[in-house]
């Protein structure tokens, strides 16, 4: 209780100036899909309230209408995609654009209508209240598009790779049974086969790849089934819409590969060539772009963020897509973590605590260093000592949380210093989890009359 108490009286007290207008000429839009309610300083036009059309042409209307208001910032909500090409012709123009997130200014109410929603911006953003959300640059955002699109065409493919294990289990053709993945060499091989009109198990297990587990015995025991012309025209419309994903994959590596090619690489790799990576794959990980993805990022950031154990290139890749290059958006490495939703947080409420932990989000970096966090399991290094600590302690699910934090803060360092990760060895954080520990201890026995000595052999 009196330690309650003395905290309470060591709170300083800041005093609070009244609010002042900071951006004075600032603007406000409401974004819709056929429509934008914009809203200027009064005295600056006619009527300080305009609406405008979507379309191309009202958008530079728009833009001329505040140049000559004198605006020079403009606030907008993020919501959708609607506000991108406002934001992209905007920005063209020269006006600095503080892209807001809905969700906070949804906190402050006092709108109604959409003319109420546009003087509501234009008032907070004049008076500084508003906080832009990040965006990278140009050149990271179409890097961005373009793996985001390549993402979404792995999601459609995969669920047709799911309709051709359905069909397949519905002709009761147990091929998932004897092979790891129907679309290796060898499950590939045999579904071809299977749409092609082969039916004689013993020829379609002769198919098998010589490294596959099972033997052909094996997977044509597994291939005897009820082959129904319904379910073989599934997998072959399954397999069609397959073939057709992973050629446009192919077209997006294409285009990741000129946009890497066209930035300007931070190191010379005939210089200071790029370390053999740490394990030698037999086969490319799946899902893997087709180019060397990992020498590109190495010349895009100047360092291999590979070194990093639970790190490949389509993890680095992906976070980097999120992220960008520039550190410097964030102060510190907590700013970093907090706005990848790493960081925990506790709600607190007349001392009592409603709520702790960390926060749920769609941050697709956030997504990739969890999964990265996950792969730590088996792994002999100090992050995946560190993983089973946690776990240990607190369960797989703040393990994840927890390293994928350790992840982020490493990668913010990296990527501000340019300096190479080197493993610290298994040993590392445990040895600084029981130093922090004996300090705690000492710190507790001297509060109470007591030393801490070791015990002697």
């Amino acid at each position: 209780m009196n330690s309650k108490r003395s905290k309470r009286r060591s709170q300083k007290v800041v005093s609070l100036e009244s609010l002042k207008q900071l951006n004075l000429n600032a603007a406000g839009l409401d974004i819709g899909d056929d429509e934008i309610w914009a809203c200027v300083p009064e005295g600056r036009a006619a009527q300080s309230v305009r609406v405008f059309e979507t379309f191309t042409v009202n958008l530079y209307a728009l833009a001329d209408w505040l140049a000559a208001c004198e605006v020079d910032t403009v606030a907008l909500e993020s919501t959708g995609v609607y506000w991108i090409p406002v934001y992209e012709v905007l920005e063209a123009r020269g006006f600095e654009v503080c892209l807001v997130n809905a969700r906070h200014v949804k906190k402050m109410g006092g709108r109604k209508t959409d003319v109420l929603d546009c003087q509501w911006l234009q008032q907070l953003h004049t008076y500084g209240l508003l906080k832009g959300s990040f965006r990278p640059d140009e050149d990271i955002v179409a890097l961005r598009a373009i793996a985001r699109q390549r993402d979404t065409l792995i999601r459609y493919r995969a669920m047709h790779i799911q309709h051709m294990q359905k069909a397949l289990t519905q002709m009761n053709l147990k091929l998932m049974n004897v092979v790891s993945d129907i679309t290796g060499v060898t499950g590939l091989a045999i579904v071809r086969a299977m749409v092609q009109g082969e039916r004689d198990p013993q020829r379609l297990a002769a198919l098998r790849h010589p490294r596959c587990v099972h033997t052909e015995e094996d997977i044509a025991k597994a291939l005897q089934g009820n082959w129904r012309s319904e379910h073989l025209f599934a997998l072959q419309q399954a397999l069609e819409f397959f073939d057709y994903y992973t050629q446009q994959m192919a077209a997006c590596d294409d285009q990741l590969a000129q946009r890497y090619a066209a930035f300007e690489p931070q190191v010379d790799v005939h210089i200071k060539p790029l370390a053999k990576p740490k394990r030698a794959r037999r086969k490319p990980e799946r899902n893997a772009p087709a180019f060397d993805l990992r020498t590109y990022l190495y010349q895009l950031t100047g360092v291999d963020l590979t070194r990093i154990d639970g790190i490949d290139a389509l993890t680095a890749h992906n976070v980097i897509c999120e992220i960008g290059l520039d550190m410097s958006r964030w102060p510190t490495v907590k700013h970093f973590t907090s706005w990848l939703r790493l960081a925990p947080y506790e709600d607190k409420s007349g001392g009592k605590t409603l709520r702790r932990g960390v926060p749920k989000t769609q941050n697709r970096a956030n997504l990739a260093l969890r999964r990265a966090a996950q792969s730590l399991y088996h792994s002999q290094s100090a992050l995946g000592a560190f993983y089973r600590r946690i776990q240990r302690r607190h369960g797989p699910a703040t393990a994840v949380s927890a390293t994928a934090h350790k992840l982020a803060r490493i990668i913010y360092h990296l990527l501000k210093s340019g300096e190479e990760y080197r493993d610290p060895g298994q040993d590392y954080f445990d040895v600084k989890y029981r130093d922090r520990a004996v300090s705690n201890l000492k710190r507790r026995a001297k509060q109470l009359g007591f030393e801490v000595a070791p015990v002697s052999d």
